[in-house]
């Protein structure tokens, strides 16, 4: 019978385990997103990432109604299925 130590390579191979099961849960507790009805909303930083616009470039696209959008106290946030909706419009071949 071995004695199973910090040092030991049984070890090591669980707690390298454990960290990279540690890892997956951080990535996916950082970019968890509800589905509020079936729809996913984005933050317009997000909004902005995405499509690689400036925040006054998503604004515009909501004054001219180009972009839907909800409207919270303090917050404002977009349905997923509105900004494909809008790349599949204003897509060219």
């Amino acid at each position: 019978m071995d004695l199973i130590t910090k040092d030991s390579e049984t070890t090591q191979v669980l707690f390298s385990s454990l960290d990279r099961v540690l890892e997956n849960v951080e990535h996916i507790v950082t970019n968890y997103r509800p589905v509020l009805n079936g729809e996913h909303y984005l933050t317009g930083e997000e909004v902005c990432q995405r499509l690689c616009i400036s925040k006054r470039t998503l604004q515009d696209y909501r004054d001219t109604e180009l972009l839907g959008y909800v409207q919270l106290p303090g917050k404002i946030i977009y349905r997923e299925s509105d900004i494909m909706e809008l790349l599949d419009r204003h897509y060219r071949k």
